[in-house]
């Protein structure tokens, strides 16, 4: 099977009122970017993989990064379901380009 860029999706809420939790949350985002994701919206980060074994290590990993409480969910998702992702609302970030169709893609 041939290799095929991917992107991990990454999407959370998590309780922030105690300081403990707050701690857990901050530390929940360090991880993710330290492991090579990049933040998106405050609680939506990504990455780019290279095929589905790729993809089952990072999700491993994240596994094992996973805050106690709070909701934490993963999407894999094909560059080009990505790339068909729209901006609708907001300027996009300073790594996304906007191309004539509306359509945003990151490099």
């Amino acid at each position: 099977m041939s290799s095929k860029y991917m992107r991990l999706l990454v999407m959370f809420d998590l309780p922030v009122v105690k300081a403990k939790e707050r701690r857990a949350a901050a530390k929940f985002r360090q991880y993710l970017l330290g492991d090579g994701y990049v933040m998106m919206q405050y609680s939506v980060y990504y990455r780019i993989v290279n095929g589905y074994d790729m993809a089952k290590k990072y999700e491993l990993r994240l596994d094992d990064n996973l805050p106690e409480k709070g909701s934490v969910r993963l999407l894999v998702v094909t560059e080009k379901q990505f790339d068909e992702m729209r901006l609708l609302v907001g300027d996009p970030l300073p790594n996304e380009e906007k191309l004539d169709s509306g359509q945003m893609t990151t490099f």
